[in-house]
């Protein structure tokens, strides 16, 4: 058990075991807190297909350690490729390399990214209850009293709400924020085998419905597309998820279009509405704060959702150790996070509306570049 403390606070509960929860816990533990992780999910899972990971979000990584496992176990490129929708090349995105031995870009599956930061997460001797959240935050001059929904409670010098788009610690005790809102987009995802020859991320524009294609490991892929979103009486099955995606893919040429003729119904595939929040500030509410999609929840437009949540969780321990309070270490991660958080929000939503409106494949290109341009600058 550690016995450290930052300032007053020797004891911090993360309620989320996600990336960004499991990042706050790894960084607070690493600088001596007694920390506990709970996450609601009793076998500690993860969904999903790949996902995209951005130079700033390896250099996030890179700061917890973790680089070089992600490195081994995912795909790395230097460059991302954009095409028209008919499979003719556009142009290559300018990613440059932002620290050196630094990678421009790559991918990972999900639950691959997850095991890796469990294995951090473990190595640290972190407490990790299962099948728990919390029901009840109650802030004191020195702490929270937390009741939890096994019925139990305890209280800790410090807590974080790391607990998804839909946060429970939100609700509870953040009375000024509200549901994140509706994009009017959706995205699908397929996981597929590496279509021959694809040795680099891929962007199809120009079409109402834009795809792209992100290399996870050697041999297999994971594919994107956005759409409108229409609303449904019910989810779709399996056999209308492969049906439909199949469909929409109908006018894709290159590497797009070798996965709709390549696709079975063994590929995993999801299709999910797209809603994004910047929460207002203040982030913290005494000894209780939020981080990630919690409090600044985005869409995949700039593949930055995971790299904000980790760069969050760093900014909440650095802060913490060097301010002379806890409120003012609260208010400085708040500080720092809050225009960084809200332009990539606000850029990948603008980004979103582009494709709604199906702007020239040129614009959609303009705008991704400057955000990702803005995202390479120090956090």
């Amino acid at each position: 058990m550690n016995d450290r403390t930052i300032g007053s606070i020797a004891s911090a509960l993360v309620v989320g075991g996600g990336i960004g929860g499991m990042a706050a816990a790894i960084s607070l533990a690493e600088r001596g807190l007694s920390v506990t992780l709970i996450d609601l999910d009793p076998a500690w899972r993860v969904y999903g297909a790949g996902i995209t990971i951005t130079g700033p979000t390896l250099r996030a990584y890179r700061r917890l350690g973790l680089l070089e496992p992600i490195k081994a176990q995912g795909a790395i490129t230097n460059v991302t490729r954009l095409f028209r929708y008919d499979g003719t090349h556009l142009h290559d995105l300018d990613e440059p390399v932002i620290e050196e031995g630094l990678p421009a870009t790559g991918g990972i599956m999900r639950p691959v990214l997850h095991r890796i930061m469990q294995q951090r997460v473990r190595a640290l001797a972190i407490p990790v209850r299962l099948g728990l959240t919390v029901t009840a935050l109650a802030n004191r001059a020195d702490g929270v009293d937390v009741g939890f929904s096994d019925g139990g409670s305890a209280r800790f010098d410090l807590v974080v709400g790391a607990d998804s788009v839909a946060s429970t610690v939100r609700e509870i005790a953040f009375a000024h924020m509200a549901p994140a809102v509706p994009t009017g987009q959706g995205c699908w995802r397929i996981s597929i085998a590496r279509p021959p020859g694809l040795d680099a991320g891929e962007f199809y524009l120009g079409h109402a419905d834009p795809c792209g294609i992100t290399r996870c490991a050697p041999d297999s892929v994971y594919m994107w597309m956005l759409t409108r979103h229409v609303e449904r009486d019910a989810f779709m099955g399996d056999a209308e998820l492969f049906a439909t995606l199949k469909a929409l893919l109908a006018d894709f040429g290159g590497n797009a279009g070798w996965i709709r003729d390549h696709m079975t119904r063994e590929n995993w595939i999801n299709y999910r509405p797209l809603a994004a929040a910047l929460q207002p500030a203040p982030w913290y509410h005494g000894r209780i704060v939020l981080l990630g999609d919690a409090v600044h929840a985005t869409t995949p437009h700039l593949a930055s959702g995971a790299g904000m949540a980790v760069e969050s969780a760093i900014v909440l321990a650095e802060e913490l150790e060097r301010a002379p309070s806890v409120e003012a270490g609260l208010l400085a991660y708040q500080q720092r996070r809050f225009a960084r958080c809200r332009d990539v929000i606000e850029s990948s939503v603008a980004i979103g509306r582009l494709q709604l409106d199906h702007r020239p494949p040129e614009e959609h290109a303009r705008l991704l570049e400057g955000a990702l341009a803005r995202l390479n600058q120090p956090f």
